[in-house]
């Protein structure tokens, strides 16, 4: 790693290289590891204008570090010495919120009942997110998220404790052989059965940090299964009629599940972004005050041959929501 030149307060253009027991970690994690001066939401900042490069090219805050990935960092202005400690961290109401989620821990994870509405990580205008409250619960550990959450979806979210259960969990994931099960409540009367959607998705500009995914040529593939698990209200009462569903998810796109949704006709129950306003204002008055995408449960087995499974129990909010549809 160059050594870095600071005159007052502004250091120089520097590479950084990714060291062995640095490999798997997320690209904005490490610069925040060995730039502690420089704000996490600068960073986010730099890395999608491209002033960052991995190995000569642009990058995104996500991408994973192998070793011996060089990494150029452009000249940037550094906080003075503790300045950058006393900035204020995650309230003590978020990571007291993060610490109750917890739902098992074991060597390799964390298994997280995550609160629909705390987004996963920070950035994009939110200074601090679930993952930040966790380390900061935790500071003596190597907290990563193997997965997301969107921000307004809850339940099992899995955070790897050190960099090896992170990288044998990512390559879980990437062989596909997890098994991830939602319950959805979809506006309109589901009468499709037993549903593959197996339909491209294609991420649209951000604009304003908010991602829209259409369906659509040249997008990634995307593979969801849909099964009905109850059907509620009578064809008279229109938009009030919704259907629990279980989706199993064989691909892990952004806003998958409520774009699959949405092109079989029937979007999730709540969705703002995706949903059918006249549905949503209709369960609204049966209590639903959020989007009705609950990530119930998650298996696979590790590499080593032992098997993990988590699941996170319906919401009290949600339950009670179905509870008022069926009378």
């Amino acid at each position: 790693m160059a050594e870095t030149n600071v005159t007052e307060g502004r250091t120089a253009v520097r590479y950084l290289d990714v060291g062995a027991d640095e490999a798997g970690q997320r690209l904005d994690r490490f610069l925040a590891q060995h730039l502690p001066g420089v704000p996490h939401t600068r960073l986010f900042r730099i890395i999608r204008k491209g002033e960052v490069r991995l190995n000569g090219r642009r990058t995104t805050p996500e991408a994973r570090l192998a070793v011996s990935d060089r990494i150029r960092v452009p000249p940037l202005r550094i906080e003075a010495p503790g300045a950058a400690a006393a900035r204020r961290g995650p309230s003590a109401d978020l990571i007291e919120t993060v610490r109750r989620a917890i739902i098992h821990e074991d060597a390799r994870l964390l298994v997280i009942d995550k609160p629909a509405g705390i987004a996963v990580h920070g950035g994009s205008g939110i200074e601090f997110g679930l993952i930040e409250a966790l380390r900061a619960l935790r500071p003596e550990e190597s907290l990563e998220l193997v997965h997301r959450l969107d921000r307004d979806t809850s339940g099992c979210l899995l955070v790897a404790r050190t960099p090896a259960a992170l990288r044998a969990a990512h390559a879980v994931l990437r062989e596909g052989v997890s098994d991830k099960r939602y319950l959805a409540l979809v506006c309109g009367r589901w009468e499709l059965g037993r549903k593959r959607i197996d339909v491209p998705l294609h991420t649209e500009t951000r604009v304003s940090g908010e991602r829209t995914v259409r369906v659509g040529a040249g997008g990634k593939p995307s593979v969801s299964d849909f099964r009905p698990v109850q059907i509620f209200g009578r064809r008279s009462l229109g938009a009030s009629i919704a259907s629990l569903l279980e989706v199993t998810l064989h691909t892990g796109r952004t806003h998958q599940i409520r774009v699959h949704a949405a092109y079989a006709g029937h979007p999730v129950a709540g969705d703002p972004k995706y949903g059918d306003e006249a549905s949503n204002a209709a369960l609204r008055e049966r209590g639903l005050n959020r989007m009705f995408l609950h990530a119930h449960s998650m298996s696979f087995e590790w590499p080593d041959g032992t098997t993990f499974s988590a699941n996170a129990p319906l919401p009290p909010e949600l339950s009670a929501v179905l509870g008022r549809l069926e009378r």
